[in-house]
């Protein structure tokens, strides 16, 4: 698709979250099952319930504006799945409490990248006049900062410390 104008950008990005949402969804459930704190794994669960709703809300703005989600594959996020899988996954762990800082060290990349996604149509939407994406999408942006700040809190509050 040639990019001619804003409206094409944003449709771009909406399915490249989507595919990232999706990428991530994979991930996260498997750093759930990785995870022994038991917040963590509450809080990582409550993630994967987040990218879904993501992923659905990226699926219903493509189809309202009559295009496939699945119609990009994110490179970017991509890279940051396997990472969370290589340095959260396949490492080797001494310790659990040192896994689960590093889980949550990748959790955050990737949640960071979907903030920044978010952020981005959110402004798309905002300057085409699409009041009702851009509600939809500043719902979406607010579960990821919540659970991004969540992250920190678990990371601040327990897990670092007991890693440390």
């Amino acid at each position: 698709m040639a990019m001619n104008s804003l409206k094409d950008i944003y449709i771009d990005q909406l399915q490249d979250l989507y595919s990232a949402c999706k990428q991530s969804r994979d991930v996260t459930s498997k750093l759930v099952n990785a995870a022994k704190n038991d917040e963590l794994k509450k809080a990582l669960q409550a993630g994967v319930d987040g990218i879904e709703n993501g992923m659905s809300t990226m699926s219903d703005l493509c189809k309202a504006h009559g295009v496939d989600p699945t119609g990009e594959h994110c490179k970017g996020m991509e890279g940051l799945a396997a990472e969370a899988k290589a340095h959260a996954l396949d490492e080797e762990f001494g310790d659990e409490d040192t896994q689960d800082a590093m889980i949550i060290t990748q959790y955050q990349r990737m949640a960071h990248y979907a903030i920044a996604g978010y952020g981005c149509v959110k402004a798309f939407a905002e300057r085409l006049d699409l009041s009702d994406d851009v509600s939809k999408l500043d719902k979406c942006l607010d579960a990821s900062y919540d659970g991004d700040d969540h992250m920190t809190k678990i990371a601040e509050g327990k897990v670092n410390p007991a890693a440390a």
